[in-house]
């Protein structure tokens, strides 16, 4: 008789309350749900020099004003100058672009051989990117461990089309279509 997989330690019909002491396996459930990748550009605060962050938070809120936010954790040693940056741009990042993302997850202000310019904002527009959305700081809200950054979109561009960057149970991936044989109806 064949085995059958071990269940999960928490069942879904069993469900148990997050614990701070041990954050793991809420992390863990949060990792099930794929989000796209994005690096966050900023100027120093006192126009300083570039800063980039690579988040998975950002989202898009509403058409008509046009705002997007994005998540900027309190632990992170750039959160100072992305949470009172008054403008900045999220660069939608493609499946080839993980070692961009990679860089920005190490060392925020490291532009090295990284092609970019200041846009009309004053803040870095990476080039290259699936898609880029520069904004102008609306609000912010405090959310626990991170700060909620909602921005409105002052101007935006799209690149060519491609798969884009995704994260999901802990690592960055890349989508794969489904065949049309795979869809169920």
């Amino acid at each position: 008789m064949p085995m059958s997989p071990q269940p999960d330690p928490v069942t879904m019909s069993e469900g148990v309350a997050p614990d701070p002491a041990n954050p793991r396996p809420y992390r863990d459930a949060l990792g099930r749900y794929a989000t796209g990748v994005a690096v966050v550009t900023a100027r120093e605060a006192g126009g300083g020099g570039p800063l980039g962050i690579t988040v998975n938070s950002f989202a898009s809120v509403s058409l008509d004003p046009p705002l997007v936010l994005w998540s900027a954790a309190r632990s992170s040693l750039r959160h100072a100058h992305f949470s009172a940056a008054g403008a900045f741009a999220v660069h939608v990042l493609g499946a080839e672009q993980a070692e961009l993302a990679y860089r920005f997850t190490r060392n925020g202000s490291d532009f090295t051989g990284i092609a970019y310019t200041l846009g009309d904002l004053g803040v870095p527009l990476l080039a290259d990117t699936l898609a880029r959305f520069e904004c102008v700081a609306e609000t912010r809200y405090e959310g626990g461990d991170h700060t909620i950054i909602l921005g409105r979109v002052i101007r935006f561009a799209a690149g060519a089309e491609a798969a884009p960057l995704v994260f999901a149970q802990g690592r960055f991936c890349q989508l794969q279509p489904l065949r049309a044989s795979d869809r169920s109806r």
